[in-house]
């Protein structure tokens, strides 16, 4: 199954906040299902800036100790991709903001990421999607 590693506190927000909008330098043609991993590298200022902008949407996000990293924890359906030069809700000026929906959390599994979207065997995902 595809997948995308997202840094945290964002793969969080995905899937637990209604984050529906992922922001990307690059467009996505692909519409469908995809695993949301969250990477495993956070720091702490990137943690706080992202805390500070979900503060301003009115979402509190757990502590970084908290949040899982170099895990697969859930899954989102890609409907669509746009170029936007405007900021609004979850979207940023400048960036292609892929439309998500239906965020679903699942029972973690530990996985290296990779950049860009990649592979996850089916049968490690079908263990715990089931």
């Amino acid at each position: 199954m595809k997948a995308l590693s997202v840094r945290q506190p964002w793969a969080w927000a995905i899937i637990y906040a209604l984050k529906n909008i992922e922001n990307r330098g690059w467009p996505i043609h692909y519409r469908g299902d995809i695993l949301i991993h969250a990477a495993k590298t956070c720091t702490k200022k990137e943690y706080q800036l992202a805390r500070e902008f979900c503060q301003g949407m009115g979402i509190v996000i757990p502590e970084l100790i908290s949040l899982r990293r170099g895990q697969v924890i859930g899954i989102v359906t890609i409907v669509d991709c746009k170029f936007s030069q405007v900021a609004s809700g979850w979207g940023m000026a400048g960036q292609y903001h892929w439309k998500l929906e239906n965020p679903r959390e699942i029972t973690p599994i530990p996985y290296i990421g990779r950049l860009g979207i990649f592979e996850v065997p089916d049968d490690l995902v079908m263990e715990v999607v089931a």
